[in-house]
């Protein structure tokens, strides 16, 4: 939780996320496995992106449920590794 007026980071790749910024709140467990109303985290739309595309919701429910999980996968850590050298607003394509 954030004081009023503190500028919350995505605990991915580590960036601020500003207000105007496209965020998303991911489910740490998903909810079609059973994450409705669980924990979730703030993070950038395109880091959300890159998860999906990168991992299936059973292996999100089964082996990544938190932020140190996905930090620690090998691709997600290349992509949020370079994404960190970008300014908070970048949102580029995910292919």
């Amino acid at each position: 939780m954030t004081e009023a007026g503190d500028i919350p980071t995505c605990p991915l790749c580590l960036r601020p996320i500003p207000p105007g910024v496209p965020q998303s709140r991911h489910h740490l467990i998903p909810k079609l496995r059973g994450g409705k109303g669980g924990a979730t985290v703030l993070i950038h739309h395109v880091c959300h992106k890159v998860i999906h595309k990168t991992l299936s919701e059973t292996e999100l429910a089964r082996h990544y449920n938190t932020p140190e999980a996905l930090r620690a996968h090998p691709d997600l850590a290349r992509f949020y590794g370079w994404v960190a050298k970008r300014p908070p607003d970048w949102n580029g394509r995910v292919r």
